[in-house]
């Protein structure tokens, strides 16, 4: 067999172990799900007539909050389930399992390749059931043409593939799980500090740069002008560009901590 197809076998291998650890152990992912849907029902139920009413104008209904969370809860969920990547990756480092693979006759990158295309499965499944949520509630994409959803759903893939490899980076450096969990905390964090629940502009000014330069708010706002019809600008080129750096950031960082002597 030539190189190149020994690894897509190790790769696909180690996607299958990965899987089904995952349906194995199903809490972490339930747990980490239930975040962008408990936010979801809180801000929509709770908040959303308020929230409609500055975003929509006096007389707006929810349903005017609903079509403005909905996306931003999508990119928060990717940033949620890449937590559970960061603490199996850290098992798998302290657990002693890596240090059995490198004995073996396997691809090395395949380990790190079938915990990232775990994740990214993992990932477009959780943003499924969000938004099946956001369906059910009320959240609707009527003008968004076929084009416009495949592109939708490639950025989804695109930016859930940024932050995994970024949370496996996070694993790999973690020395055990819990702290594997607090470093990959940001990835929750950073949609919260975003555009997903207001507009950047009724923000205070000083904080304005913290929510419009970061990878989530171009994210957003582009998936947002593509279900909805609203105006991407620069936003979609920022997307691309954040969620492609970010690709080959944690590529290589993961490639080159995992190529270390194991701790």
């Amino acid at each position: 067999m030539s190189s190149l197809a020994l690894a897509a076998r190790d790769t696909s291998t180690m996607l299958r172990r990965n899987l089904l650890h995952a349906r194995r152990y199903p809490s972490l992912t339930l747990n980490l799900l239930l975040t962008p849907v408990m936010l979801l029902l809180l801000f929509v139920y709770i908040f959303g007539d308020v929230m409609s009413a500055g975003i929509g104008g006096a007389g707006a209904d929810r349903s005017a909050y609903i079509a403005y969370i909905v996306p931003g809860l999508l990119l928060l969920t990717i940033g949620s389930t890449v937590v559970g990547t960061a603490v199996s990756v850290s098992n798998d480092m302290t657990e002693g399992i890596i240090a059995r693979f490198r004995t073996m006759a396997i691809h090395r990158s395949s380990v790190l390749v079938g915990h990232v295309v775990g994740s990214v499965l993992q990932s477009v499944l959780s943003v499924v059931v969000v938004g099946a949520v956001g369906v059910a509630i009320g959240f609707r994409s009527t003008d968004a043409t076929v084009l416009e959803w495949l592109a939708a759903f490639g950025l989804l893939v695109l930016f859930s593939a940024a932050l995994t490899w970024i949370a496996v980076g996070m694993g790999l450096i973690s020395p055990n799980a819990e702290a594997a969990s607090n470093n990959a905390l940001p990835m929750v964090l950073l949609p919260m500090l975003s555009s997903a629940f207001i507009p950047v502009e009724t923000m205070p000014g000083w904080f304005q740069p913290i929510a419009e330069y970061q990878p989530f708010t171009p994210a957003i706002e582009t998936l947002r002008g593509l279900l909805l019809g609203s105006e991407i600008g620069h936003n979609g080129w920022l997307a691309v560009g954040w969620s492609v750096g970010l690709v080959v950031l944690g590529y290589f960082w993961a490639t080159a901590k995992f190529g270390q002597d194991p701790r």
